[in-house]
């Protein structure tokens, strides 16, 4: 399948993410390559399709994150969305 031309019933990235962290355990978290894998696999997108969404993972958990859908962490402690680099993962705001 073209990757260009996902499918008619494909989710959004948004959706994707927000069902891998609700879907983690308790206080686990969710790489960003494994929402780019996961989008790619439920577009229709090559083996490799999944690179192409590694910087639209980042873009689009900044923005959640802005709207408190979800928690950016580095070395396992919440970052700002506006202000982190390297190695990070997403997970669920905590409802303590």
């Amino acid at each position: 399948m073209n990757a260009d031309a996902p499918r008619p019933d494909s989710p959004t990235l948004e959706s994707v993410i927000l069902e891998m962290c609700a879907s983690a355990a308790p206080g686990r978290t969710i790489a960003p390559l494994d929402a780019a894998r996961e989008f790619a696999e439920r577009r229709g997108d090559g083996e490799l399709g999944w690179r192409t969404h590694l910087q639209t993972v980042r873009h689009v958990a900044v923005k959640m994150a802005e709207a408190g859908q979800l928690v950016i962490y580095r070395k396992g402690k919440p970052v700002d969305p506006h202000d982190f680099r390297g190695v990070y993962r997403l997970g669920a705001p905590r409802i303590d």
